[in-house]
């Protein structure tokens, strides 16, 4: 396989997500790598961001020495705030993703199969362990992609046949994006559609516990 060095940084990753995002939707970002979505969506793109613990109008991490200690996302990271954002209370926060009305949701996973099945909330191993939101926000979004490694830390496949892993919700999973490839999920299977730079197709399948659909692939556009 090509250089473990042309795997895609979490921020690369993040770019490769947030230009997918489309004009007017509302967002839910995960915890993890989706709280770096915001910092590259396009500047003439109107996308609004959801956080679980009461955020509509989520924005980008807030500069050094500048954050609020009671604006945080639920991941318990520091967020700021855009014009025209508000708090919610938590039922609010949860009929908002119960309901229907997220666009899309960003999560991140320990395991996705090929018929969408989404397991991120706990490893086979662990003997106990809080499912959290993620149940409501995966069920209720319109669509969901998913940030993620390619493989675990061992090397094993994330992106598997059939999931072996706790599941969060099934059928689910749109879209993933990893350190390697951008893959969707039909109900044809899995298609490869791009791949970071210095890997080939095969370089993907090869890490990848599915068959892919590689017919038309591109290459993921890095910024320098």
């Amino acid at each position: 396989m090509s250089d473990q060095s042309n795997l895609l940084t979490r921020d690369q990753i993040a770019a490769c997500v947030a230009a997918d995002l489309e004009d007017n939707w509302l967002v839910n970002l995960g915890i993890g790598m989706p709280t770096l979505i915001p910092t590259y969506i396009p500047q003439d793109r109107d996308v609004m961001f959801h956080s679980e613990n009461g955020i509509v109008g989520m924005g980008p991490p807030p500069e050094a020495g500048e954050g609020d200690p009671d604006l945080i996302s639920a991941g318990k990271g520091l967020v700021t705030l855009i014009p025209g954002g508000a708090y919610v209370h938590h039922t609010d926060s949860f009929a908002i993703a119960r309901g229907g009305r997220l666009d899309c949701a960003v999560l991140g996973a320990f395991q996705v199969a090929a018929n969408g099945d989404l397991c991120n909330w706990r490893l086979p191993h662990q003997n106990s362990g809080s499912v959290g939101g993620a149940m409501d926000i995966a069920a209720g979004a319109k669509r969901v992609f998913v940030m993620m490694t390619h493989t675990t830390r061992d090397g094993d496949a994330k992106i598997v046949a059939e999931r072996t892993y706790p599941l969060t919700a099934g059928h689910v999973v749109s879209k993933v994006y990893t350190d390697m490839a951008v893959i969707s999920v039909t109900a044809d299977g899995l298609i490869l559609d791009a791949v970071a730079p210095g890997f080939t197709a095969d370089d993907v399948q090869a890490v990848t516990g599915a068959p892919l659909s590689t017919g038309n692939v591109a290459t993921i556009e890095v910024a320098a």
